[in-house]
């Protein structure tokens, strides 16, 4: 496997994929099917609709989850494609409401996918939700590892390939490891290694330090929202960097190509949301940037109040929380807005 897998603009013909630690691959450009809440009037028609566009164009990568609403509307696009199964990469996920019973719920989105099996199973969040929503203490029954090995279940059951997490941080990944503080560091607590871990990941965002913890423990990272903010494609430094390697390579890449590029050239697999057929085709054209480049864009997030989450999930509740875990549960060096604590 190459650790940057990039296509000159123009190729769209092969997708390049990254090699996961149980030697399954998965594309370095996939489709992120999250279409936000609530599910409005028409949306699963919409989502239909992209994931059909997304497979005629060459995509072989989808992303959906359980708590997304639209596993049906995946499936059905996927039935009607014409797409052997066996070529297209799926992913959804356990929601937090089923910690407690991993199987039914697999079983669940399997029937809505109208199919025998996933290739990535992840658990959505680190923390397990009771009937009414509420989260779970992290010592609560569901446990990370109480789900977990429910997940390896999966795997031997052959109703998923692989089995990973998202949203995970290097404190959380250590609790599911056995590497928490007291620990030897040696793991005895599961079977399976989480083959991938899904998080937040742009410029504003890069996870630096994560990332090198998955890379050491043979943990491939997927970036979701990887183009960030809208105003991204504004940012001087961007536009420098666009500008420079189309004065370089004769080419006409976009802020939007150079962002998946950086974040695939580093080592992540993407899921970009895009809807229209000129963007998905946009999306799958990468360029090789030159080591200025990505270390600007690396270093992007050190900008003033440029670090920091883009994504809508983030409450004000106890200085700062998602989903009913406080940021030092989650593992999150963040104060309130999902804003990166300075060190």
């Amino acid at each position: 496997m190459s650790t940057s897998p990039m296509r000159e603009i123009g190729e769209v013909d092969e997708i390049p994929r990254f090699r996961l630690n149980d030697e399954t691959s998965i594309p370095a450009i996939g489709l992120g099917c999250w279409m936000g809440f609530p599910h409005g009037p028409g949306e699963s028609t919409q989502v239909t609709e992209m994931v059909e566009r997304a497979l005629k164009v060459g995509y072989r990568h989808l992303d959906t989850a359980s708590n997304y609403g639209n596993e049906r509307s995946v499936g059905l696009a996927i039935k009607g494609s014409g797409v052997p199964r066996e070529e297209i990469y799926v992913t959804t996920k356990l929601s937090g409401e089923d910690h407690g019973h991993v199987a039914q719920a697999l079983d669940r989105s399997l029937e809505k996918l109208q199919m025998d099996y996933v290739d990535m199973y992840l658990m959505h969040w680190p923390q397990a939700l009771d009937d009414n929503g509420n989260a779970l203490q992290p010592e609560e029954s569901p446990t990370i590892l109480d789900t977990w090995r429910q997940m390896e279940e999966m795997v031997h059951s052959g109703k998923t390939k692989s089995i990973g997490v998202s949203n995970f941080s290097v404190k959380t990944l250590q609790v599911l490891l056995g590497e928490s503080e007291g620990g030897d560091g040696v793991n005895r607590q599961i079977r399976i290694i989480p083959a991938l871990n899904q998080i937040e990941c742009h410029p504003c965002l890069p996870q630096h330090s994560l990332l090198a913890f998955c890379k050491e423990k043979g943990i491939h990272v997927t970036a979701y929202s990887p183009l960030g903010k809208n105003t991204f494609s504004e940012d001087e430094d961007v536009v420098r960097v666009v500008s420079a390697i189309n004065s370089r390579c004769g080419s006409e890449a976009s802020a939007t190509q150079v962002l998946l590029s950086w974040a695939v050239q580093r080592g992540t697999s993407v899921i970009p949301k895009s809807v229209g057929e000129e963007r998905l085709r946009e999306n799958l054209r990468l360029i090789q940037l030159d080591e200025d480049s990505m270390t600007v864009l690396d270093n992007l997030h050190q900008k003033e109040g440029m670090h920091r989450s883009v994504c809508g999930f983030h409450s004000t509740d106890s200085g700062g929380s998602c989903f009913g875990w406080t940021y030092e549960q989650l593992g999150w060096g963040m104060t309130v807005g999902g804003v990166v604590l300075t060190r």
